[in-house]
């Protein structure tokens, strides 16, 4: 099994700054691509962008620039720092990795459970 665990999420004043964290565990051969999703009240679930293993972040939508990427490939982990929040940013954001993982020895994607930012205005 693999799983994907967020944290960092919370409730915070527009302006502020948030940085959410995520760790793939488990059953892992290789991890290739991770990023973060959001879903906004009411509305479907969009890609805010992707970092592969080695190499620089491409963006859906980073929110003119207040969303940044990072990772830690050596850990398994992805991060999202987002700045000048604002209440728009509201949802619920959901890490994503594309895993090699046993018993199956297949590439598959994977979401987390997701993690609950609120921006108050």
């Amino acid at each position: 099994q693999v799983q994907l665990v967020e944290s960092g999420g919370g409730l915070v004043q527009a302006g502020g700054s948030l940085r959410l964290s995520c760790v793939v565990s488990g059953s892992i051969v290789n991890v290739d691509a991770m990023g973060w999703y959001r879903q906004a009240p009411g509305k479907q679930r969009v890609k805010v962008g992707t970092i592969p293993t080695r190499g620089d972040a491409k963006y859906e939508d980073s929110g003119e620039g207040r969303l940044t990427i990072s990772r830690d490939s050596d850990k398994n982990k992805v991060y999202l720092q987002m700045s000048s929040l604002k209440p728009e940013d509201t949802g619920v954001y959901y890490c994503y990795a594309y895993v090699y993982s046993r018993p199956t020895y297949r590439w598959s994607d994977y979401w987390g459970s997701g993690t609950q930012v609120t921006v108050s205005s």
